[in-house]
């Protein structure tokens, strides 16, 4: 506790010898790349939009670094994954922001996870001895476009709350996106009909909403729980659930180390496919370019042109 009252002051030493620019209709901070995408694509140049986490982070783990509660510092919107995905880091960051209202409960926060279909609820209790399991659910729900429109409207109506007079625009952005998605969505789907059944090994439980929408078959994780690293007994339980299952694909992000993975698709043998961590918005990627390269990795592996 100690720590974390050194780092709020450490914080509001940055905020307070920092100043202001000019302001935007709207500043938001989003804490994932995929989520900053979204309100970039509704907010449109009504919106500042800043990521917290890069993409090619790990969302468990962001240091939680004063540049970052500056930027939140300033911000009129906050968006969240939520079910404790940033758990470990952003409340940090919103302690040391100094900023009232993108505080949990405010209208300035937006929790994301509360307007989407969530996966693997826990029907029991959950503790540290099963990994990092998520008490209310998976939190990796932007892998669907399905839930990912969801997301936009709720950021489209909050949006709207907030800034007022700009409200015709994001209704209308938010309409242009939701077509541009459907269509993108059918033709995907398309390509990954054959996807249907696949027997699939993934790294981490990132793979539940991909699942849902694709409907192939995560047979086995390579982390032995959630957050826990690979280790030898259990990997070789995995290779053999996998030759067992013929598994076609090994799924991991590209944050995730590549030997153990790229180990267990060679003895399978199976196609590695490394999936974007997350829209590269610091360079100007959309959501559904981020898809599209998604779905194209996945479209190579399926044909067995894995790395």
């Amino acid at each position: 506790m100690r720590s974390l009252r050194l780092f709020a002051a450490l914080c509001a030493a940055v905020v307070s010898l920092t100043a202001v620019p000019a302001r935007a209709d709207l500043k938001v901070v989003a804490t994932l790349p995929d989520l900053a995408a979204l309100a970039k694509t509704v907010g449109g140049d009504k919106v500042d939009v800043i990521a917290l986490a890069l993409p090619t982070q790990d969302p468990h783990f962001v240091d939680a670094k004063p540049n970052l509660a500056l930027a939140l510092n300033r911000a009129d919107l906050l968006i969240a994954a939520g079910l404790d995905l940033e758990i470990g880091w952003l409340p940090t960051l919103q302690m040391g922001a100094r900023n009232n209202r993108i505080l949990t409960g405010n209208a300035g926060y937006l929790d994301a996870s509360r307007f989407v279909s969530l996966q693997e609820i826990p029907a029991g209790q959950v503790d540290r001895s099963q990994g990092d399991v998520h008490p209310g659910g998976n939190p990796h729900y932007l892998y669907d476009p399905r839930q990912a429109l969801k997301v936009a409207a709720a950021i489209e109506a909050r949006m709207s709350q907030l800034d007022e007079k700009n409200a015709a625009t994001y209704k209308a952005n938010l309409a242009k996106f939701t077509q541009e998605l459907q269509a993108a969505q059918t033709g995907w789907e398309k390509r990954l009909a054959g996807f249907k059944g696949v027997p699939v090994i993934a790294y981490h439980r990132t793979t539940a909403y991909l699942q849902d929408w694709l409907g192939f078959k995560t047979i086995a994780f390579l982390e032995p729980k959630p957050g826990i690293p690979p280790n030898p007994s259990h990997v070789a339980q995995v290779l053999a659930q996998g030759k067992a299952n013929k598994v076609k694909l090994v799924l991991k992000e590209d944050y995730y180390p590549d030997n153990i993975a790229k180990l267990v698709a060679s003895k399978i043998p199976a196609a590695l496919v490394t999936l974007p961590g997350g829209t590269d918005f610091r360079s100007s990627q959309t959501y559904v370019q981020r898809l599209e390269l998604m779905v194209g990795r996945l479209e190579q592996g399926l044909a067995g042109k894995g790395e």
